[in-house]
């Protein structure tokens, strides 16, 4: 888990998921499915969005549109990587 602790900034999209899975490869594929990266492995303008996030931005993101609530209102833990209400 704590490899993954690098990667909680703005830019590090891809390689905070391929710690994350363990293979870039894997990483990519995961993307691919989300529509965040391209058949090239290029950054979509989805993925470039989610790219700007930081890793608790994207928590909040998915948690918020999950629960149907604001993301501010989320609390983030960084050692698991979600959000929850506060």
């Amino acid at each position: 888990m704590a490899e993954t602790q690098r990667f909680m900034g703005r830019g590090q999209l891809i390689e905070r998921l391929t710690e994350q899975v363990g293979s870039r490869a894997q990483a990519l594929g995961i993307l691919r499915k989300r529509g965040d990266v391209d058949a090239q492995g290029q950054l979509t303008r989805k993925g470039q969005q989610r790219d700007w996030m930081t890793a608790e931005e994207r928590a909040k993101d998915r948690a918020a549109k999950k629960l149907h609530v604001d993301p501010s209102t989320l609390v983030y833990h960084p050692h698991t990587n979600r959000a929850t209400k506060g």
